[in-house]
């Protein structure tokens, strides 16, 4: 259970807000109609209450705010020196000092001017010491406002805190920047701790958890920090420090090895030995990261030397002075968070240490003593001198030495694939997970019945063969009806002007079908050429006149069509001009003139033909596509059409309700009446 959660904590308004709330409050919840003609002591009990009434609204509130906030002398030392490191202990104690002393002053004021107004001889005279007290009062709150505007920010920055739980087990990752603190909690835990590749990404401090053996372990991320002394050290170090310096956990020392981090082994060996006391009495592992850009081996001399030596003093801090290190005490382990190398076997060596000190610790404490009366365990005691070992069937043996080798020869579905060309050309059989009772039934071919009968009793198992004898017989047929069809002419019998002029129509044959496959290969890509870009003038009306004639045909009607086809373009680009459309030919218009036809144009009402169809999508109806509108369309009418017919009132229906229900109404007599109805 995490012990402070500082995100309860009420919201401290500023000053002017507060003596609003009060004000507001007193006026609402006091009475409000005073007249002269009362009793002295009725005026004198009217205005006493709306001094005590404020009094009492200002004391609980600010009270609210002295308790909720956390007393540094009371909590926990991490929090009460995390407090400190962030809002200047001595600064916070004012300012709640200060909420103590108006409230006490408030008090004061309240009692003083109630007893002066048991005295009061008059309306005036107590009205006069009423507005006096609460001025009084709201003087007091005004003098406090610069305290309670710090309280709010320290609010809303302790409710930003990560919830820590100083009593719980906890991992702590310590180290210079930029060393992969933040990686390593990423890939252990949940926690989305910023990375990047400079020092100083983290400035406070992240929490994440993790499990170990069933049990809930708590990471803390601390900040970097540099080897300098304590007095300079900032805001942001002295974080990691008070974590360090309070908290009960395993500590894992991330020491880069590669020198990508900016500094080197010999400045962190420096910070491992500036910080070395915060270590004592903890578990500690030294942690080489980034071994996939330099391996430990890889090491010079000196270097290994300063690795070695941190490792000589975190066995001593680890097992304590005049003890002897043991066997699992590995105190120096190396990863990569990149590759993800060993960044497990950290994580359960540190919760595996951190466990064991834990265990120690309750053993040597005194519940110990009352948890041991309530177990008995029981040892027997040996009858003879003979060796009595464990005995396994050799049955039992066996099936074990069986199920371990099925298990290596048992191929897997991705086995299959990677042999059977991978992915996209491997596709898994379906029918060897069939349960029959033969298992060469599983490849037969399903019956697909068609019409009663199963289409498998038609099928010729020979028909890829008679496939090819019929396209080998249909070639000879095609090549047999080529050679006596063939009515070109050879030229044989021909004479010689009959041959050039059968030559010269085959060379005409042939650019024209030249001509057309090139003109049909890009009639998509080719734009409309006009008119007068037509220099040879290879189109006109005259040409296809002389043409038409030589062939023996009267032109006259396929001219006179042509030149009303154009004459027909000419009016129409025409309207376009003077509609506007043009921008290039209407730049001459008169600019004023185009605005008003294109006004005209805009205000004329849409005609039937380019109304917009139901499918349509607008921009900003939220459909994706004309298809997902219409389904839409459909559902609503179907959704409206039950209720349409038994001639319900639906969402969209205006309504009018009835003020007065007959229900409620009928039977009712007032005063003087004795109709019913």
């Amino acid at each position: 259970m995490v012990q402070y959660n500082f995100k309860k904590i009420t919201v401290v308004p500023t000053g002017k807000d507060f003596i609003d709330i009060i004000l507001s409050r007193t006026q609402r919840q006091t009475p409000t109609v005073v007249h002269k003609g009362y009793a002295i002591s009725r005026l004198r009990q009217f205005y006493m209450r709306k001094v005590k009434y404020t009094q009492t609204n200002f004391h609980e509130k600010l009270s609210t705010i002295i308790d909720e906030f956390p007393r540094l002398d009371d909590i926990h030392p991490f929090y009460g020196d995390l407090l400190h490191v962030l809002y200047n202990k001595d600064h916070y104690k004012l300012a709640l000092g200060q909420i103590n002393t108006a409230r006490n002053l408030i008090g004061k004021i309240s009692k003083d001017y109630v007893k002066l107004l048991k005295y009061g001889d008059s309306l005036y005279r107590c009205k006069s010491l009423k507005v006096a007290a609460l001025g009084r009062m709201c003087t007091v709150i005004k003098r406090i406002g610069p305290s309670l505007a710090y309280l709010e920010q320290i609010r809303q920055h302790m409710a930003r805190l990560p919830s820590i739980d100083p009593n719980t087990r906890t991992i702590l990752i310590c180290g210079y920047p930029n060393v992969g603190k933040s990686s390593f909690i990423n890939k252990i835990t949940r926690a989305d701790v910023d990375v990047q590749p400079y020092a100083f990404t983290t400035k406070s401090l992240f929490v994440g958890h993790t499990d170990y053996k069933y049990l809930r372990y708590q990471v803390i991320d601390t900040p970097g920090i540099l080897d300098r002394p304590f007095e300079d050290r900032n805001i942001i170090e002295m974080c990691s420090i008070t974590a360090l310096a309070h908290l009960r956990a395993a500590v894992l020392f991330f020491l880069d090895i590669s020198g990508s981090c900016g500094y080197s082994i010999a400045q962190q060996a420096a910070l491992f030995h500036s910080i070395k006391s915060l270590f004592m009495n903890k578990p500690l592992i030294i942690v080489c990261n980034k071994t996939d850009l330099q391996p430990l081996d890889g090491l010079s001399e000196e270097d290994m030397k300063l690795v070695m030596e941190m490792k000589t003093e975190a066995m001593k801090t680890v097992i304590g002075e005049g003890g002897e290190p043991s066997e699992g005490d590995n105190v120096l382990l190396t990863m990569s968070t990149l590759t993800e190398d060993g960044v497990i076997s950290v994580k359960n060596a540190a919760c595996e240490r951190l466990l064991n000190q834990r265990v120690e610790l309750k053993m040597k404490s005194k519940k110990i003593n009352d948890c041991l009366n309530r177990f008995h365990v029981a040892v027997p005691k040996p009858r003879d001198q003979k060796e009595r070992p464990p005995c396994i069937p050799q049955a039992v043996l066996e099936v074990k030495a069986k199920e371990a080798a099925e298990k290596e020869k048992r191929k897997l579905e991705r086995d299959l694939e990677d042999e059977n060309g991978g992915a996209g050309v491997y596709s898994a059989s379906l029918k060897k997970h069939y349960i029959l009772a033969d298992d060469e039934w599983k490849e037969d071919i399903m019956p697909e019945i068609l019409d009663g009968h199963n289409v498998y009793d038609f099928v010729d198992p020979d028909i890829l063969q008679r496939l090819e004898e019929l396209e080998r017989e249909e070639g000879l047929r095609l090549e047999q009806e080529e050679d006596d069809g063939d009515f070109e002419m050879d030229g044989k019998e021909l004479t010689p002007e009959e041959q050039k002029a059968l030559a010269e129509i085959r060379k005409k044959k042939s650019l024209l079908i030249q001509e057309h496959r090139i003109k049909k290969s890009t009639a998509e890509s080719r734009p409309t050429v006009p008119r007068k870009f037509d220099k040879d003038k290879k189109f006109t009306s005259e040409r296809m006149g002389r043409q038409l004639s030589a062939l023996g045909l009267d032109p006259t009607q396929a001219i006179n069509r042509a030149r009303s086809k154009s004459v027909s373009r000419g009016r129409k680009r025409e309207r376009s001009v003077a509609r506007g459309d043009d921008d290039g030919d209407a730049m001459d218009v008169d600019d004023q003139a185009n605005k008003k036809l294109r006004l005209r144009s805009q205000s004329r009402p849409r005609s039937r033909s380019r109304s917009r169809p139901p499918g349509e999508v607008v921009p900003g109806e939220g459909f994706k596509d004309s298809i997902q509108k219409v389904k839409a369309i459909k559902l609503a009418k179907k959704s409206s059409k039950k209720r349409n017919k038994d001639a319900r009132r639906g969402e969209a229906d205006r309504v009018i309700p009835t003020l007065k229900p007959k229900h409620l109404f009928s039977g009712k007599r007032s005063i003087g009446k004795t109709d019913r109805r």
